[in-house]
């Protein structure tokens, strides 16, 4: 088990725009941001604060349009909901902190990152992708880009959902529950579904390490491993049993892994600058 340091005086949630913080930590040693997946919220981890070291400070994310949010309009493309982010962050980016995103929010915060690059602004310590592919890349088993998402009709939209797991089947079936989520998902997947990463991005001085799960069908390994081209230091793949969320299944394992790869990050990059 990941040793942790002594426990700290509980306080009270913080909600701030896109970022809730259930465990403010006064004079913090790291912020770690968690980015959700398509058609998510900051839900994805509930409890994930109680995981890691009793001196990070834990901040769950949302993107415009769900949770808090539901009066802020949709964000359909990368660049701008990278924005977004940029200026909602920018407060809580005052002491060493790192990213985790997954699945969609995995290429949110690797684009986050490029973009604070860009901008002269301090880096994360360390990138945590899961269940996301280095670049769009076909279904495994075919030759040719499969349909994009966002474009499915609602059937099939949902019964790709059901084939992937993590959607509540009450979502899916019900049609007034879908009425109201499913516009979420169509619009995050139209944000995944025509991202694509800058063929001349220089890989990024921030150590990246890769999540997924062995049974995932819709990113292997090797797309996974594929993220050490988009680094200069790639710290490795971590599979666990399971699909797509499988992290759903392996909180506490997956948790002493980011801990142990933030570890590993900042030994030899405690804070980086452009």
């Amino acid at each position: 088990m990941v040793p942790r340091t002594a426990a700290l005086p509980a306080r009270r949630p913080l909600a701030h725009g896109a970022v809730t913080c259930p465990r403010p930590v006064p004079g913090a040693a790291l912020r770690l941001f968690l980015f959700h997946h398509a058609g998510g919220s900051h839900l994805l981890y509930r409890n994930w604060e109680h995981e890691f070291p009793s001196d990070w400070e834990v901040c769950v994310l949302d993107a415009p349009g769900r949770g808090r949010l539901s009066g802020v309009p949709l964000i359909d493309n990368t660049d701008a909901l990278v924005t977004y982010f940029a200026r909602e962050l920018q407060p809580w980016t005052d002491r060493p902190f790192a990213f985790f995103g997954h699945s969609m929010g995995s290429l949110v915060a690797y684009e986050l990152t490029r973009r604070l690059a860009a901008e002269g602004r301090t880096l994360p310590v360390w990138l945590g992708v899961s269940a996301c592919g280095a670049a769009p890349q076909p279904a495994r088993g075919t030759t040719t880009t499969p349909r994009a998402r966002h474009l499915l009709t609602d059937d099939e939209l949902r019964d790709w959902l059901r084939s992937v797991g993590g959607t509540p089947s009450a979502v899916l079936d019900e049609e007034a529950t879908w009425s109201y989520f499913g516009p979420t998902f169509r619009n995050d997947f139209a944000l995944v579904d025509t991202w694509r990463p800058a063929p001349d991005a220089e890989p990024l001085r921030v150590p990246v390490s890769a999540f997924g799960g062995a049974d995932d069908p819709v990113v292997g390994r090797e797309r996974l491993a594929a993220w050490a081209g988009r680094t200069e230091r790639f710290l490795g793949v971590n599979m666990f049993d399971g699909g797509h969320f499988y992290l759903s299944e392996h909180r506490r394992p997956v948790a002493r892994r980011i801990t142990a790869a933030v570890a590993a990050a900042r030994r030899t990059t405690p804070e980086l600058r452009p």
